[in-house]
């Protein structure tokens, strides 16, 4: 995906606009510094606009203490819309004879050069705002439950975090994946 210079400009003031109208998501960041570092950073810059054109509304929610990159989650308010009914990954997908999803959370991050958020990340983004509160995300896995078909999922019901556990090969309409990028 080519990003072109009108989307580098709107896509900028998008996410300005967003960044300042979400000031507690990121208090003590100054906008002017995440910019430069986007705009040295056109790949970057590619994934942001293919999370916010999949509905996911990334926003700055800090920095990584150990790079010192900083951290986009998608912040949209429900899981992604164009990121819903997939499974969880590629082997979940090619086990599936009939109605297959049509892709998978992994892949799908992949090729958007992001990551799937994390039980950690998702638990954080949660502090930030109610999230999913009709809808759920897949999030990153660890291997041990990978290999006996299991994934994890999250979700906000009652006031209270949940993260659950489903078969890698389900997928529903309202679960979706949240991503990650850092910059």
């Amino acid at each position: 995906m080519m990003v072109t210079k009108k989307d580098h400009t709107e896509l900028l003031e998008l996410l300005e606009e967003r960044f300042e109208n979400n000031k507690a998501r990121h208090e003590g960041l100054k906008w002017k510094d995440i910019q430069t570092k986007l705009e040295k950073n056109p790949k970057k810059l590619e994934s942001l606009l293919q999370m916010e054109n999949t509905g996911g509304e990334p926003d700055v929610v800090g920095i990584d203490k150990d790079s010192g990159e900083y951290l986009f989650f998608d912040c949209a308010a429900e899981s992604p819309k164009e990121r819903r009914s997939f499974c969880y990954y590629k082997n979940a997908l090619d086990k599936r004879k009939e109605n297959k999803p049509a892709n998978n959370a992994l892949e799908a991050a992949k090729s958007m050069g992001i990551d799937v958020l994390t039980e950690e990340d998702y638990r954080y983004l949660q502090t930030l705002g109610k999230f999913d509160l009709k809808t759920s995300s897949w999030l990153h896995t660890p291997d041990n439950i990978r290999k006996l078909g299991g994934a994890i999922f999250g979700d906000r019901r009652y006031d209270t975090v949940f993260v659950y556990h489903n078969g890698a090969e389900s997928y529903y309409s309202g679960r979706g994946f949240r991503g990650v990028l850092r910059v």
